[in-house]
């Protein structure tokens, strides 16, 4: 039974709405497939952990599905275990960003509050893939995304297949009509 991992971004969960409307169409039209999307820890060497772990449980490899920091972690597994991915508005440098985090934050999705410090910073730059293997990726972008700059995913990820939604945002409200064709390039070779 082929597995869909989703890794979710920053602040958010299981209960997104990009993950709801990914089990909706998996149950509409490939109910074969099973999405696994776990509620990720707020810190990044844990959330790789729980992924990494994840991945190592299954019997056949998974397509991975990262949105956002999600992205990021996405790449750096998709990396280590030879996976295709499929990045949504990924994060690509959020080390850089980490300044922005600081203090006490909130996921609204299940009301835990987290403080990232510098050790989280430094995973993060120990995850950070600089040169991905193009042929493994395919890369979904909103060019009005409000929170990240779609222009950065594309030179770092240069080579890849890529899909710029014109007028779309971080959310991706475009994303249900991709999934017939991120459900082809789940079966075509890496």
């Amino acid at each position: 039974m082929p597995n869909w991992l989703y890794l979710h971004g920053f602040k958010s969960g299981p209960g997104s709405l990009k993950v709801s409307e990914t089990r909706d169409y998996l149950a509409a039209h490939q109910p074969d497939t099973t999405l696994l999307c776990p509620a990720l820890s707020p810190y990044p060497a844990q959330a790789l952990q729980q992924a990494a772990g994840l991945i190592e449980s299954l019997s056949e490899k998974p397509l991975l599905i990262g949105s956002s920091l999600g992205g990021f972690y996405a790449t750096a597994l998709a990396e280590r275990y030879g996976l295709k991915a499929v990045l949504i508005n990924p994060s690509v440098r959020p080390f850089d960003h980490f300044s922005a985090f600081g203090g006490e934050q909130l996921n609204p999705y299940n009301g835990e509050r987290f403080i990232l410090g510098d050790a989280d910073r430094q995973a993060l730059l120990q995850m950070f893939v600089a040169t991905p293997q193009a042929a493994r990726y395919w890369l979904v972008q909103g060019s009005h995304d409000e929170i990240l700059d779609w222009r950065e995913a594309a030179r770092h990820y240069t080579g890849c297949r890529m899909t710029v939604l014109n007028g779309d945002d971080h959310r991706l409200a475009r994303w249900p009509a991709l999934l017939p064709t991120l459900a082809r390039f789940a079966l075509s070779a890496p």
